[in-house]
């Protein structure tokens, strides 16, 4: 019974990994828009799920962007990652990688539209059986628009997420937002997850966040959400972004 149980934990911990498979920071949908050329982006950050019982995210992740090309940057994030269950083991360590590459491919005269790719690879890098040591490729299509103040973007994406009893998924989302003032911004995302193994299921949720510009160099992002499915997930992420 203890074998079984712990094999159940083990798992439900990879599924609520895959929840953290970060896009656009401080949300899960992301935008075409790459890092300027020969700009810098430096995030450090953590972000959370938590349910009944159960807690996972990322203390602390660092994530880095860079305009290699115009229109293109590379991109890498570090995670360290964590579980904690009900009357167990805090779970603490580092296991996978991510590398990935957005480019836009078009912006429309004006610059208020773009259509942009950013693959993602999570790449095994320490063997940590607390977290998933898969292998998975995230291959999304983000659009834009924009009007003054206002901006909004969206897509969906493939999900290729190897490992047993793991099911490739789909992701779908879309986030408004708008710039009360140079130093505030605001905005929201509606998203949707197929199921990424054999025993889960369907995710949507809903997240609320923003940006606070210090100045032009460093920012606090954050945002907070709930699941509209009947897990009753609460996701938060905060973070600190220099940009150069």
């Amino acid at each position: 019974m203890k074998i079984i149980q712990k094999y159940f934990l083990t798992l439900f911990s990879l599924l609520l990994i895959t929840q953290f498979c970060q896009a656009g920071p401080p949300f899960d949908t992301d935008d075409p828009e790459p890092v300027g050329f020969k700009h810098w982006e430096y995030y450090l950050s953590s972000m959370h799920s938590v349910q009944p019982g159960f807690m996972t995210g990322t203390l602390p992740h660092f994530e880095m962007n860079y305009g290699i090309i115009p229109n293109g940057q590379i991109h890498m994030e570090l995670p360290m990652n964590y579980n904690f269950i009900q009357h167990k083991d805090f779970q603490y360590g580092y296991s996978n990688t991510e590398l990935g590459f957005k480019y836009r491919f078009f912006q429309s005269k004006d610059k208020s539209f773009q259509i942009g790719a950013f693959p993602i690879f999570e790449i095994p890098t320490v063997k940590n059986t607390n977290f998933d040591n898969n292998l998975q490729v995230y291959l999304p299509v983000w659009i834009q628009k924009s009007w003054k103040k206002l901006t909004t973007y969206g897509g969906c994406g493939y999900w290729i997420n190897t490992g047993t009893d793991n099911k490739n998924w789909l992701y779908a989302g879309w986030e408004v937002q708008y710039d009360f003032s140079e130093r505030f911004t605001l905005g929201g995302e509606l998203f949707y997850r197929t199921a990424s193994s054999v025993s889960s299921s369907s995710f949507a949720g809903i997240n609320l966040g923003g940006l606070v510009n210090f100045s032009d160099q460093f920012h606090l992002i954050y945002s907070f959400g709930h699941s509209i499915t009947r897990d009753k997930s609460f996701m938060s992420y905060i973070g600190f972004l220099v940009t150069i």
